[in-house]
């Protein structure tokens, strides 16, 4: 197999957005299988509260769509790459406002959106690298 930059920066970028596919599939499943465990960081408790955290978790998988579709092939699906992107900074953007805007003390919540920001921004960052590499495989292509 010959070396090529674009080859090996195809992968970094398969690599990356695997890493934020793989966590963000696995909070999915721990909300879904597991919600007992993070009810009460959202002030939550019993059947309903398993219920709302059981509904977060399947928001989570369905938001997954386009990063899986991404992580086949960053170069040749990068609308996907660019939704991905997208959803990615709109959850840092709206975690942070939320938080931003909680009245009153809910030290709980605000720990729980904290912890959603840290992990979404993580995320982003990269998926902004895969973005990046991607785009110098595409310019270079052209």
């Amino acid at each position: 197999m010959k070396y090529s930059k674009s080859n090996t920066l195809t992968w970094v970028a398969r690599i990356l957005i695997g890493v934020v596919t793989f966590s963000n599939l696995l909070a999915a499943f721990q909300f879904m299988l597991r919600p007992e465990i993070y009810a009460p960081g959202f002030e939550l408790q019993g059947e309903s509260g398993a219920a709302v955290i059981q509904g977060m978790g399947l928001l989570f998988l369905m938001w997954n769509v386009p990063y899986i579709v991404a992580l086949l092939n960053p170069v040749r699906y990068f609308i996907s790459l660019i939704e991905a992107v997208t959803m990615q900074a709109i959850g840092v953007v709206g975690e942070s406002l939320l938080l931003a805007f909680l009245r009153g003390d809910y030290p709980l919540i605000r720990d729980s959106v904290t912890r959603f920001i840290f992990f979404d921004g993580g995320g982003l960052l990269l998926l902004l690298a895969a973005f990046g590499c991607v785009l110098w495989i595409k310019k270079r292509d052209q």
